[in-house]
């Protein structure tokens, strides 16, 4: 974890950090989206980086996704309402992977939030009304689900495809050997789009088990994209975490999910719960 002691600080040194990685890979910084995680995160803390023009949250359980994205609503409510600005909520077209930061900091016209975590079926309608993507689909019974909670959506439910690359036994995620075929069903369904791969690296793995797990997601993320199979929408790999997003992104993550070292460890009692999981 830094020390540096303010949000600020820590979040420009995350960003000049991503920055420095895309770089030395010949990409652009813009070309790889920072996805600042709650889990342990203040309310306030959440608010400050929205002020300074962050725009996409990743939460890991969907108890504490409503009650986040349910205080940020109604912050960023009065904030409209003070500006005297009429902001559209949500955002339209293949925006996902764009630019989310404003330049010069000042509220984003909106936030999105992301579902990380492992999600159960029973919550996935929850989590489905208040994220824009969900990271963690790794079966298709859960796909399935979502495909019938599609049915009453207008638009299409976008999700990552969370493959088990570290080949950790307690590990989420589908095998390597099934998911291109997961893959391959969940194209065709209507409802639900598949939008790229998500992977963790295991918890203390060495840096060179760290490289070849998200080698091997890298790998299969070109395997699928090369094959069509999604059409130019399969464009999102989301690697990396606080420990490891610098390597992921020399593996060529173009997302990175980033939470203690932006609001630091977790203090006792968050977290608990059968939903979490380890994104941060």
């Amino acid at each position: 974890m830094t020390t540096l002691e303010t949000l600020k600080d820590r979040y420009t040194e995350v960003r000049q950090r991503i920055a420095d990685a895309a770089r030395k890979f010949g990409r652009t910084p813009e070309s790889v989206m920072l996805v600042a995680v709650t889990k342990t995160a203040e309310p306030d803390q959440i608010r400050e980086l929205i002020k300074l023009g962050h725009a996409d949250f990743g939460e890991n359980r969907v108890q504490q996704l409503v009650q986040r994205a349910a205080i940020i609503d109604e912050w960023m409510a009065r904030q409209r309402t003070m500006a005297g600005v009429q902001w559209q909520r949500g955002d339209t077209g293949d925006s996902l992977h764009g630019a989310a930061v404003k330049a010069g900091g000042g509220l984003p016209p909106v936030v999105r939030w992301h579902m990380i975590g492992h999600l159960q079926r029973n919550k996935a309608r929850k989590a489905v009304e208040l994220c824009r993507l969900i990271h963690s689909v790794d079966s298709l019974r859960l796909a399935e689900e979502l495909q019938i909670i599609g049915l009453k959506r207008e638009q299409p439910i976008e999700v990552l495809l969370q493959v088990n690359c570290s080949l950790e036994s307690q590990k989420y995620g589908c095998a390597i050997a099934a998911a291109a075929h997961l893959a391959e069903q969940i194209d065709t369904m209507v409802h639900v789009q598949v939008r790229g791969l998500m992977t963790m690296a295991a918890l203390g793995a060495s840096p060179m088990e760290t490289r070849k797990t998200f080698g091997r997601c890298r790998e299969l993320f070109e395997e699928v994209r090369e094959s069509g199979m999604a059409g130019t929408r399969f464009n999102i790999l989301s690697m990396g975490m606080s420990g490891d997003y610098e390597a992921a992104i020399e593996e060529g993550a173009n997302m990175v999910r980033v939470g203690t070292s932006l609001f630091g460890e977790a203090k006792p009692g968050m977290g608990d719960g059968a939903e979490d999981e380890d994104e941060d």
